[in-house]
């Protein structure tokens, strides 16, 4: 007899996908005090590289760190078998099938899911976020959920295409399309600025479908420490060469850079074991509360204008994803 893991049972996945959601929702007003907390502009994009790296890559060792701590196999193939049989509950002979051979073509996976998932993926974040207001950046964001939820279709047999994923998605994309309502006082479609969101939410999608692949090949928690760690130092080293600096060492800038250091290493670290567990739609709906975190939070801390679209956009979104989850996953 097989026993569920923690990260299967229904009220846990809430419990774990909320605290992730809510977590990254913060991320939005606490890179925008943070760039301003250690003088970075917008035309810096040095230093934008090396904030976020430094972020990702110290975020990667607490996540390898709390593995190691906690007995984690940090080898491929089947000598992780025991560990993730304990975590996933699924028997050794299952397991013996579904678990492939050590491969050299795993490393460059997680090399190329490190890239996907942290260098790439965040790169366009800040960049994106030094040119547009954070809780407009919130909202757009919740792009990437939507495209999960399709793909994810398209390429996991688990995740159905159903009339209420359908209708659900139909009603986000509306909802991220109602941003660019009204005139240019009330924000407009940016390249710099919400064209580089649009590519960091693609990003985040493909690196969501590529967990799955994760799983199969490393623990997952040790994967994602590897992903933050070295697409950490793919944008320190980058960042570095670009001039990139923190001129303006100070404490705020400092806790900032903590909260972010702390919602990147429990955030990612719920919600890839997460998607590893569970089909990729059941879990990525949670992500309804990052564009209301996100929006409100930028606007409570940052001083920034919350216009009426804002809350009709936001609204759409969560709506949206409501109703994909409303249906059978």
């Amino acid at each position: 007899m097989t026993k569920t893991s923690i990260f299967q049972r229904p009220v846990w996945v809430v419990v774990f996908a909320l605290t992730a959601a809510v977590a990254w929702g913060w991320a939005f007003p606490l890179i925008k005090v943070g760039f301003n907390a250690f003088g970075i502009t917008a035309d810096m994009t040095g230093s934008k590289m090396l904030f976020a790296g430094i972020r990702f890559a110290a975020a990667g060792l607490i996540v390898l760190s709390v593995a190691r701590s906690n007995g984690r196999s940090f080898k491929m193939g089947k000598v992780a078998i025991k560990q993730e049989q304990s975590d996933a509950g699924i028997d050794s002979a299952e397991r013996e099938q579904a678990r492939p051979k050590v491969k050299f073509g795993d490393w460059w996976f997680i090399l190329a899911f490190a890239l996907m998932n942290t260098t790439l993926h965040y790169f366009f974040f800040y960049v994106g976020m030094s040119y547009s207001e954070g809780s407009r950046a919130a909202i757009l964001n919740s792009l990437s959920t939507f495209l999960v939820v399709l793909l994810a279709c398209a390429c996991f047999k688990s995740d159905k295409l159903t009339s209420w994923k359908i209708l659900g998605c139909a009603i986000g994309f509306s909802g991220i399309l109602a941003l660019n309502l009204g005139g240019a006082e009330s924000g407009q479609f940016t390249w710099l600025g919400d064209g580089m969101i649009i590519l960091n939410a693609i990003c985040g999608a493909l690196s969501n479908l590529m967990t799955r692949g994760l799983s199969h090949r490393i623990d997952v928690f040790v994967g994602t420490g590897y992903s933050l760690t070295i697409g950490g130092l793919l944008l320190i080293l980058p960042g570095l060469a670009f001039g990139g600096t923190l001129s303006h060492i100070n404490m705020l800038g400092i806790v900032c850079l903590l909260l972010l250091i702390a919602i990147s290493a429990v955030g990612f670290a719920l919600y890839n074991k997460l998607l590893s567990c569970n089909p990729v739609g059941r879990v990525a709906i949670y992500n309804s509360l990052i564009p209301v975190v996100g929006a409100v939070t930028s606007c409570l801390c940052l001083g920034e204008t919350f216009h009426l679209k804002y809350a009709f956009a936001g609204g759409l979104a969560a709506l949206g994803i409501y109703i994909i989850n409303k249906g059978k996953n």
